[in-house]
């Protein structure tokens, strides 16, 4: 599969965010050609405001494979990473990390654009359009 086709997974998941009345952002990690792992906001569901998609998908994701380490995986999530989880996906050592619409007012890149690991490969703007019309739906139902 492509990135394109694994984005899509995420979004599916974002739309599962989304219709729990959760900011809608999915992930998804691919290891070896498989996805291991599939997540979304849950922060209203667990009241847990750590519970974003990414720490949700880099929990299963190691569980799944047996360690801490994601050098060998990739995270797809439709939405730059906030500074928290960049620093989890830099301590899981991540391969790759590709996401969708960035994130201008509370993404990594704005608060510690060096958080990731030297290593971590970083491809942005993989069906951004398709994330940012999501969330700009879930906000405006907010309003």
């Amino acid at each position: 599969m492509t990135d394109i086709e694994y984005m899509k997974q995420a979004l599916i998941e974002a739309q599962k965010a989304y219709d729990e009345d959760e900011i809608p952002i999915g992930a998804i990690v691919v290891c070896k050609g498989r996805i291991i792992a599939r997540a979304h906001n849950l922060t209203e569901m667990l009241n847990d405001v750590t519970a974003h998609a990414e720490m949700q998908a880099i929990t299963a994701a190691a569980t799944t494979i047996g360690g801490k380490y994601l050098n060998e995986c990739t995270l797809y999530v439709t939405v730059e990473p906030c500074p928290m989880c960049a620093g989890a996906i830099a301590w899981s050592q991540l391969g790759r990390l590709v996401y969708g619409a960035t994130d201008e007012k509370r993404g990594y890149r704005r608060y510690s654009p060096d958080v990731l690991h030297p290593k971590t490969e970083v491809i942005q703007g993989v069906c951004a359009e398709d994330a940012a019309e999501l969330m700009k739906r879930f906000f405006n139902n907010k309003r």
